[in-house]
């Protein structure tokens, strides 16, 4: 089978593509025919290193998320399997051969149904940025009436969030850096957009909320965002944290404490598989009912996957980065 994979860490430059030995189904596991591979930040930081990131093994193939057709299944794996159209989450975690390639094989349950209105680009959009988005609302408590900051609402996690909160009624305020990823905010219903470059993002903040601060802020930056919590949290309120630049972050902790505020942290490739199963019932129903729109930036074909993991890390695409595998 055709495959990117690398044998070293660093620059794009150490990715290749050639040819793989074709996996098989083990116990409990299918075997996916890749259509689409998904290109996420968590992919092109894995291949680089540094920060506790360490090859898996020695020949790594990148990428968790993907979508495809089961085309074998192993023991202990109901036969009507066969010929399902899937899309995978943790396709790479903890693992060396991930969806970049024209198989895969996984534990059954990490590949789930597509719905039929899905193309297999939009599949590749939803083990990473889809789940990681509905766990951090699902960890807010995101409920009607409440004012929700969402941090960087033109990316591909907080671009599903701002939808995900709307269509639990509540008001959504994100930042963002451009004019145009401004009007891509918008077009997922945010309610106040705030474009932190050039606008005084606590007195927007305070202009939207009457003065009271939200009750929520999803963070994908705590390293950079912290210092701004005392500005615009009102009392009680809470920060659930998936994302962050630096290894470390610097919290005005007396005012947290003095304020009752909770921080959540979580990892969307390790939650509680109760949780897991939660959000994958809650996004299938966003899905089946039509109730989602995905944002594919740009597709590439396999062979220019080093390209791909470029435009993710320079952060140059607006939407999902996809690989189409022929």
């Amino acid at each position: 089978m055709q495959a990117a994979f690398y044998v070293q860490q660093g620059g794009a430059e150490v990715l290749s593509v050639g040819d793989r030995p074709r996996p098989e189904p083990g116990h409990g596991e299918v075997r996916v025919r890749l259509r689409t591979s998904g290109v996420n930040p968590s992919d092109w930081k894995s291949r680089k290193g540094g920060t506790g990131r360490v090859m898996r093994a020695p020949l790594v193939i990148p990428h968790s998320d993907g979508a495809g057709d089961i085309d074998a299944v192993g023991d202990g794996v109901p036969a009507d399997r066969l010929g399902q159209r899937v899309w995978i989450w943790n396709g790479q975690w903890q693992r060396a051969f991930g969806t970049a390639a024209e198989y895969i094989c996984v534990p059954s349950r990490q590949a789930v149904a597509l719905p039929p209105t899905l193309a297999y680009a939009e599949g590749a959009c939803l083990g990473i940025p889809a789940c990681t988005a509905l766990q951090a609302v699902r960890l807010g408590h995101v409920g009607p009436g409440m004012c929700v900051l969402i941090a960087g609402g033109a990316g591909a996690v907080g671009h599903y969030a701002i939808q995900m909160a709307k269509a639990r009624g509540a008001v959504v305020l994100t930042t963002v850096s451009s004019d145009a990823k401004a009007a891509h905010a918008r077009s997922a219903g945010a309610d106040h957009v705030i474009n932190y470059r050039d606008e005084d993002v606590a007195a927007r903040v305070k202009g939207a909320t009457a003065g009271e601060g939200v009750d929520l802020v999803i963070e994908m930056d705590l390293s950079t965002n912290a210092a701004l919590y005392p500005q615009i949290l009102r009392p009680h309120a809470r920060v659930v944290v998936y994302g962050m630049s630096r290894s470390e972050a610097t919290l005005p902790s007396l005012w947290l404490m003095q304020n009752s505020i909770t921080l959540q942290f979580f990892l969307i490739y390790e939650i509680d598989p109760s949780d897991r199963q939660s959000v994958l019932d809650e996004l299938d129903t966003l899905l089946r009912t039509g109730n989602l729109r995905h944002t594919i930036g740009r597709k590439l074909p396999l062979a220019q996957v080093a390209q791909a993991h470029d435009l993710v890390e320079q952060g140059v695409v607006m939407g999902n980065v996809v690989l189409e595998i022929s």
